[in-house]
């Protein structure tokens, strides 16, 4: 259960439950997933889950583990616990404690396990018999507790980080634990444990040769190319709304189209804004994750960027089922792919972030409640994206869009054989641009959620300006005010103002003490050039 359904669930699944079997049931939901083929790496991919940093590595009671931070849990929990942690990030998970009655529960635990599993016994005379029993299905057995092995009791993200600067070390979370902050706690502790180094100037970067130029600056310039795109497609709608192309493919100029049909034009300029629209969001978005997140070595930002690329470029291909293949939208394609596959290259940027403290519950859990209204927008908006490009590659209009032309498809098609495939080519594309958007708004809502980084909060209202604004105001202004057809819009607006609303105090944060909170450098102190990252 993500991050953004752990708080606004947790209090309903507990006054239902009980907080102990709200906590099984959210534990064993992920366990069911992690069960399934390819589970484990659904998982991990939802919560954006990265391998930890090699400094991370180390031994728990002799064991070798890839990350020293991991779950402890009681062994009525062990089986859930061992196949739903390991995605999340645990690198190991301890048993404890575990008397002679719990070896059946633990040795089944233990078969298929992804990380070493421990088992702590209890003392007592058959404390011997119980670690004998085990020994062949655990990683390892302890017969007393190990200094080494620390629990935490708190959900802190910082000191869960400073216990693991000590290379000594084993970070161990109980169930409460995860329950109050979330699964996503091991990937921010691991993000918050990373050694990182301040953000050095921009000339040092750059320099004057493209093919050195670093990815995050040809995602920040495919952005760019995007609003300039977008805003030009803008002006075309709001002034000729026909170019010389448009015109000759159909035979007929706006003059024509107007006899016609009266409100041809403006149903012509609605599309092309609304698409427009789509367009300098997907601008927005771009340039926010490749300079806010890409620049800074954010693994997860160049996810997100290439998820949502890989959704929108191919969309271009619905012109070889519509007949009509529009110059401008093909060349702007053309020219931006090339630098969207440099942005996307695989390279190893080094981590540049400053982790912040998770401030106070209310805050956090406001800002857990705004997270998912994000997300319900971004999925909301992908589902439209796909009915509007089915109908647009189908159908091209609905019933609303039909009473507000006062024809028929049939009567448009009589008309101008050439119409309908032309208009088609509008709306299917503006269904690939809302699907590219909304990939691009659910993976930054459900990875970047992090206290600080106010460039996500930006990102999304200045994106949602850019998509839900335009559309609204070009309905109004040709006077189509279907209420059920813009009730999508509608909904999303108040999702995305509410959820931005409750988010602004946790994502805006400022650290109090930036010597406090500077990137660590590779030895886990913070440097003295790192005080100049923010």
């Amino acid at each position: 259960m993500p991050d953004w359904t752990y708080q606004p669930l947790r209090g309903i699944a507990a006054a239902l439950l009980g907080g102990q079997r709200s906590r099984r049931a959210a534990l064993r939901t992920l366990a069911s997933i992690g069960s399934l083929p390819g589970g484990g790496r659904a998982i991990a991919w939802a919560f954006g889950h990265r391998h930890p940093p090699a400094r991370l590595g180390g031994t728990a009671a002799g064991v070798p583990v890839a990350a020293r931070l991991g779950a402890v849990v009681p062994p009525r929990l062990a089986r859930s616990a061992v196949r739903a942690m390991p995605p999340l990030g645990a690198g190991l998970v301890v048993v404890e404690p575990v008397g002679p009655g719990d070896v059946a529960a633990v040795r089944e635990a233990a078969r298929g396990r992804r990380v070493p599993v421990l088992a702590r016994v209890t003392g007592g005379q058959d404390a011997d018999a119980v670690a004998e029993a085990l020994a062949p299905y655990v990683d390892g057995v302890l017969t007393r507790p190990d200094p080494a092995l620390r629990r935490v009791a708190s959900p802190s993200v910082a000191d869960a980080a400073r216990a693991l600067d000590d290379p000594a070390a084993v970070v161990l979370a109980a169930p409460p634990v995860l329950v109050h902050a979330g699964p996503g706690w091991f990937a921010r502790v691991t993000e918050a444990a990373t050694p990182t180094a301040p953000l050095g100037p921009a000339r040092e970067e750059i320099g004057r040769d493209p093919r050195r130029w670093p990815a995050w600056w040809w995602g920040t310039l495919v952005g760019l190319g995007m609003i300039c795109a977008g805003l030009g497609a803008a002006a075309i709608a709001l002034g000729p709304v026909l170019l010389w192309y448009d015109r000759a493919h159909l035979g007929a100029g706006v003059g024509e189209l107007h006899a016609l049909d009266h409100h041809l034009v403006h149903f012509l300029r609605h599309d092309r804004i609304t698409l427009a629209g789509a367009m300098v969001t997907i601008g927005v978005l771009y340039a926010g994750l490749a300079a806010g997140g890409m620049r800074r070595g954010l693994p997860w930002a160049r996810q997100a960027y290439l998820v949502s690329g890989w959704v929108g470029f191919p969309t271009l291909l619905y012109f070889l089922g519509l007949g009509f293949v529009e110059p401008l939208h093909t060349a702007a394609a053309l020219v931006l792919f090339p630098m969207f596959l440099a942005a996307t290259r695989r390279e190893h940027a080094r981590p540049r972030w400053t982790p912040l403290s998770e401030g106070t519950d209310r805050e956090r859990n406001r800002a857990l409640t705004g997270q998912l209204l994000l997300i319900l927008t971004g999925v909301g908006l992908f589902a439209g994206g796909v009915a509007v490009s089915s109908v647009g590659l189908t159908a091209v209009f609905v019933g609303s869009d039909l009473d507000f032309l006062h024809a028929t498809a049939e009567e448009l098609r009589a008309a101008n054989p050439r119409l309908l495939p032309f208009i088609a080519h509008d709306r299917a594309g503006f269904g690939g641009a809302l699907m590219a958007a909304a990939a691009a708004v659910t993976l930054l809502s459900a990875w970047g959620w992090r206290r600080g980084e106010a460039w996500v909060w930006w990102s999304l209202l200045l994106a949602a300006g850019a998509g839900f604004l335009p559309a609204v105001a070009v309905h109004g202004s040709i006077r189509y005010t279907d209420f059920w057809h813009l009730a999508p819009v509608y909904a999303g607006m108040l999702l995305t103002a509410a959820g931005l609303a409750l988010a602004r105090p946790y994502l805006c944060a400022r650290a109090p003490d930036t010597a406090a909170t500077a990137p660590r450098a590779p030895g886990g102190r913070p440097g003295a050039l790192a005080r100049r990252l923010r």
